[in-house]
């Protein structure tokens, strides 16, 4: 294997294990929203957003790309 599909691999190999770990993340904070369980206010829910908004815009930044998917992550 040379050097370019060892790094493209590895780089596919890393992106779908911190995709889905972050998406998984991402769905344990709507967890939250459960009112029965939990009492928050608009300010919080809109800072939580804020927060998950702009680390989603760091990364586009980085990549260059405005791309978005559901479910699963593959490359």
């Amino acid at each position: 294997m040379s050097k370019s599909e060892e790094k493209k691999s590895k780089f596919k190999e890393l992106a779908e294990k911190r995709v889905n770990k972050a998406l998984d993340g991402i769905r344990l904070v709507g967890n939250l929203s459960n009112r029965q369980t939990y009492s928050y206010d608009d300010a919080q829910v809109r800072k939580i957003v804020k927060a998950l908004r702009d680390a989603v815009g760091e990364v586009e930044t980085r990549f260059g790309s405005n791309s978005s998917q559901g479910g699963e992550f593959k490359l």
